[in-house]
């Protein structure tokens, strides 16, 4: 049935803290209603919880509250269920005194008790007092910490000040400084420049002796050039006769020569003798020098190439059985930091894999696996080994063991930014380079 309405009302709009309780309980009792129950403007909610009812029906859940006292009822009666005891006191006229006077207007604006009205405007005066309250607390507090502000900002502009002068005191004492040195610096750039003619004067005379020395140096040339000419005719004339008179000698010699140059043949080869050039290592065989063709990566670092530069690292890889082991993680997280740590590792090994194609060295890719929950279910690409760190291991003390167990004279490439792996495996003789190197090579491919 159909409830009449009360004959009291408020003369003024609800208080806007009472009516925000009015439509909490009431989205709250929204729920425990039927289908039909619900008024025709509310049934679209239904299905809300009962914030998103509070929130997106707040202006539906007023209106209906106000103009269709039979939902209101049904409303009310919820809330009898719910607090019974704060009921029975309004509808006994003694609200209770510890109650949220909010919670006692919402209610009293449900139920309408005799003297509703005067609840829910006591209830409105009570929570604007308590919110005048709390600015003027709010304010003073803002207004202390100002004056605290105020007070802090005058002590730093002192202190500035006095830094300031103090600071002005150092330029002027510098700036007297700079002039002294200025003038001191003048006077030495007069006395070089003195210095400087002085010397152009004598260098000067100098030229001239030495012009004058020119001429009678070139005459005495040609004059001996002259008597050396003489000479050389009469030492080729003495030489045509000495080989005349010794072209019978000569034709003797030879024949003894060829004489024991043929026993010497048949010796050997009655000994076996292996012939003279195969005969093993030769004494400057033994003497230790970089042969040419066979670079080391020291070799590599010296020629005219910027260590910022790909190209080094294709040379470096391009040495007899070069090994590149990469810092994996050192490496992702500086080229590509926002991805996942799966697909850092799927990115990096992508480019290692077409590195390794393209060069043909032997490629390692090392990741800390220290912290890992699981295995990583990873298939390595070809040509490039992955290997993770086991527990309690980090990814630079698995490099560091990678580079021992080279041979020595071994190239070994290490690509890492940290500077402690780097000096590491540098006293154990490979070759480091920074992250950033390999990110651009692998930009190439």
């Amino acid at each position: 049935m159909p409830v009449e309405p009360s004959a009291e009302a408020l003369d003024r709009p609800l208080p806007e803290g009472v009516r925000h309780r009015v439509v909490a309980l009431a989205a709250e009792a929204f729920g425990g209603l039927t289908h039909a129950e619900l008024p025709s403007q509310l049934r679209p909610y239904a299905r809300f919880t009962p914030t998103r009812r509070a929130k997106f029906a707040a202006t539906a859940l007023a209106t209906a509250l106000e103009g269709d006292p039979a939902f209101r009822q049904r409303i009310a009666g919820r809330l009898r269920e719910a607090q019974p005891e704060l009921c029975e006191a309004l509808e006994a006229g003694t609200p209770p005194p510890a109650v949220d006077p909010l919670d006692v207007a919402a209610a009293a604006y449900l139920l309408r008790p005799p003297g509703w009205s005067k609840l829910v405007a006591a209830a409105g005066e009570e929570a604007q007092r308590a919110h005048a309250e709390r600015a003027g607390e709010e304010t003073a507090r803002e207004l202390a910490q100002l004056r605290e502000e105020l007070a802090a900002a005058r002590e730093q502009v002192r202190a500035e000040g006095v830094r300031a002068r103090g600071e002005l005191e150092a330029a002027r004492k510098e700036a007297e400084s700079l002039q002294r040195k200025l003038r001191s610096a003048s006077s030495d750039v007069k006395r070089a420049e003195a210095a400087l003619r002085k010397l152009e004067n004598e260098l000067e005379e100098t030229r001239s002796t030495a012009a004058a020395d020119r001429a009678t140096a070139e005459s005495e040339a040609r004059r001996l050039k002259s008597r050396l000419a003489e000479a050389e005719s009469a030492v080729e004339a003495g030489r045509r006769a000495v080989r005349e008179g010794r072209s019978v000698e000569d034709v003797r010699l030879r024949l003894l020569l060829d004489t024991v140059l043929d026993a010497a043949s048949g010796l050997r080869r009655e000994l076996a003798l292996p012939p003279r050039d195969t005969m093993g290592i030769l004494p400057a065989d033994t003497v230790d020098a970089v042969k040419p063709g066979a670079f080391s990566p020291k070799d590599i670092a010296r020629r005219a190439l910027s260590e910022n530069d790909p190209a080094l690292l294709d040379q470096l890889l391009a040495l007899p059985q070069a090994h590149l082991v990469v810092d994996g993680y050192n490496v992702t997280k500086t080229g590509y930091p926002a991805l996942p740590l799966e697909k850092q590792r799927l990115r990096l090994l992508g480019g290692l894999s077409v590195l390794a194609a393209q060069s043909g060295a032997e490629m390692t890719c090392v990741f800390d696996g220290a912290d890992l929950d699981a295995p990583v279910l990873l298939a390595p690409p070809r040509g490039v080994r992955v290997l993770f760190s086991k527990a309690g291991e980090t990814a630079d003390e698995l490099i560091r063991r990678l580079v021992r167990a080279e041979p020595p004279g071994r190239p070994v490439v290490v690509v890492s930014a940290d500077r402690e792996v780097a000096d590491g495996v540098a006293k154990a003789g490979a070759r480091p380079v920074a992250s950033t190197l390999l990110l651009k090579r692998l930009a190439r491919v």
